[in-house]
């Protein structure tokens, strides 16, 4: 291998070389296997049970993601005043044991539509406590210079998951069942407890020491609010992800409405997703310090661009084509944000403004998810997808032009002179 190639490895992997986040890597690996899974068996359920009900299959992402709402920065309390590894261990035991009774019900054959709505609550309420744990324990398990690439490598991470999960799950699903599959998923989804478990036997490369004014929740909020780079990740998201990245649900509906497939068709159009989405991991893991705003505009931008091209494929196959790019750019955007978080907050505060950001990211899914699908129950399955890549191109073009407005306002006030 030439010396340049290596050191090009090198630079993408180099979190791999600290071996706690070798350790937590392989654990995420399988959990976020188990995750995927779980999507594919859950969406293809929801569908079965309602009639093919866009809005049914809202109400579940909406009900799995609503818990950040309620209590997502509780969560993020809890992530800076707890070990993070017995956090995640707990977190881990909790996905198992509601995914495992959420398939047994499934294989008596007495499951209804409102007990997988009760599930997926139940599952998104281990998902606020676990999310901003497992995002703020990055920088524990490497030094501040590779945080980055840790992120990044997370994330391709969960997107090799993306793209092994969704077509395992339909090839798993077509030769069993939805309830086998889920009933797996609770097994698989011990994998990060047993990490967690080896985690604690070992020491952290970077522990983070809580500062005595780092105080709660208020605290973290006012430490926010007096951040412009970081409100402006906070309102992008909000649109961009309440109105694009709700995926598992406009691409169900696209494979059995529009192009009239099966379970397995609409894993391999997932799974296309994830390649790209994979890429965009791998890229962003490269940096070495904090991406700026426009690079998180233009991928956002470019995000949308993908997602309305989609909308557009007159075949599966087109659609799959471009959902390798459209997975890039939706991955590349989202790192940016979280790294943008990740890197210019304080240690100790990063748990509960991560938490804020998730309760943004993610839940912003659960106040949007139901009108996407109703719109696409009316109006077809290929508007959800326009209207996604219309809010991902509209958001950033509106938050330039405001930025540029404060700029000139600045401008103005310090020389007398209006910019032209």
């Amino acid at each position: 291998m030439s010396p340049v190639i290596a050191s090009q490895l090198q630079r993408t992997f180099r979190a791999l070389a600290y071996p706690g986040f070798r350790v937590y890597a392989a654990g995420q690996l399988i959990g976020t296997l188990a995750f995927w899974l779980q999507t594919t068996a859950v969406s293809w359920l929801v569908l079965e049970l309602s009639g093919n009900s866009g809005t049914a299959l809202g109400w579940t992402l909406a009900l799995q993601f609503g818990p950040y709402l309620l209590f997502g920065l509780q969560g993020g309390k809890i992530a800076d005043s707890f070990d993070k590894r017995r956090i995640l261990l707990l977190c881990s035991l909790g996905s198992a044991t509601v995914t495992a009774t959420l398939g047994a019900v499934v294989l008596t054959g007495h499951i209804e539509l409102w007990m997988v709505y009760v599930g997926m609550f139940a599952f998104g309420s281990v998902a606020v406590v676990e999310g901003p744990a497992r995002q703020a324990f990055y920088s524990e398990l490497v030094d501040i210079e590779a945080l980055p690439n840790a992120v990044g490598l997370g994330s391709a991470i969960f997107n090799t998951s993306r793209i092994a999960g969704p077509a395992l799950g339909g090839l798993l699903i077509a030769l069993t069942s939805t309830g086998a599959v889920i009933l797996t998923c609770a097994v698989v989804f011990l994998g990060p407890a047993l990490a967690c478990a080896v985690l604690l036997r070992r020491p952290l490369t970077n522990p983070v020491h809580r500062a005595a004014d780092a105080g709660g929740i208020r605290e973290a909020l006012r430490y926010t609010a007096a951040r412009p780079d970081i409100i402006a990740v906070l309102v992008v998201s909000l649109l961009v992800s309440g109105f694009t990245f709700n995926f598992a649900l406009t691409l169900s509906m696209l494979a059995r409405t529009e192009f009239n497939t099966g379970a397995d068709s609409y894993g391999l159009l997932l799974t296309a997703l994830a390649v790209g989405a994979l890429a965009g991991s791998l890229a962003s893991g490269r940096r070495s310090g904090r991406p700026t705003l426009n690079t998180m505009l233009v991928s956002s931008g470019l995000l949308g661009v993908g997602t309305l091209l989609v909308g557009l494929a007159p075949t599966i196959w087109g659609a799959m084509i471009l959902l390798g790019p459209t997975g890039f750019a939706m991955v590349y955007y989202a790192q940016a944000a979280n790294q943008r978080v990740q890197m210019g907050v304080r240690a100790d505060y990063r748990g509960r403004v991560l938490s804020l950001y998730m309760l943004v990211f993610l839940g912003s899914t659960a106040v949007f998810a139901p009108l996407v699908g109703w719109i696409m129950e009316q109006y077809g399955a290929r508007t959800g997808l326009w209207l996604g890549g219309l809010v991902a191109i509209a958001t950033p073009i509106a938050l330039a032009f405001a930025k540029r407005a404060q700029i000139r306002r600045r401008a103005t006030a310090l020389t007398g002179k209006a910019m032209p």
